[in-house]
């Protein structure tokens, strides 16, 4: 578990799964693999590997938790299932209602920190769709560099921004 001044950082439970699944069938998610055509069932079996992720690699993308409430509000973390050609640092806020409040900022800053310094990463890089503004404000505003060579994912149409361990 990690902590930052406004978020609990933890390891996904099933209970999550009521928040999740309403993100994974939104427009919200298409980017990730949802979207409206998706099923309960998919969405379940993308959930399932959030939790998997960490049984079969030590660590995973954490749940972003809101200290004073306990909502679990999106996650963010360490995702590299095989195949990935780089060690990435996903992030996902589920709900409109907590876009723009710096959470994932401030989730990221942290996480990076953790892969960097504890787990000893030397590398990490995000994914993220040429059509996706906000994910690409994010990691502008993470200091995050795009990187025109870097292996990408199954031969996707997709950015890399690499993160520095000096990023701020």
């Amino acid at each position: 578990m990690l902590q930052t001044e406004r978020l609990i950082l933890r390891q996904p439970r099933a209970s999550d799964l009521k928040h999740w699944q309403p993100f994974f069938v939104s427009d919200r998610a298409l980017f990730i693999g949802g979207g409206p055509e998706q099923d309960e069932g998919r969405g379940w079996r993308a959930f399932a590997a959030k939790i998997g992720h960490w049984e079969l690699n030590g660590c995973g993308p954490f749940v972003m938790e809101l200290r004073d409430t306990g909502q679990p509000i999106g996650s963010v973390g360490p995702w590299y299932p095989a195949g990935w050609p780089e060690k990435e640092l996903s992030w996902s806020v589920w709900s409109p209602a907590h876009e723009g409040s710096g959470y994932a900022v401030e989730a990221v800053r942290r996480v990076r920190a953790h892969v960097f310094d504890d787990l000893r990463w030397t590398t990490a890089v995000s994914y993220v769709a040429p059509e996706n503004r906000r994910s690409i404000a994010l990691a502008e505003r993470l200091g995050c560099a795009r990187d025109m060579d870097a292996a990408v994912p199954d031969n996707w149409t997709t950015f890399v921004y690499r993160h520095s361990n000096e990023a701020g």
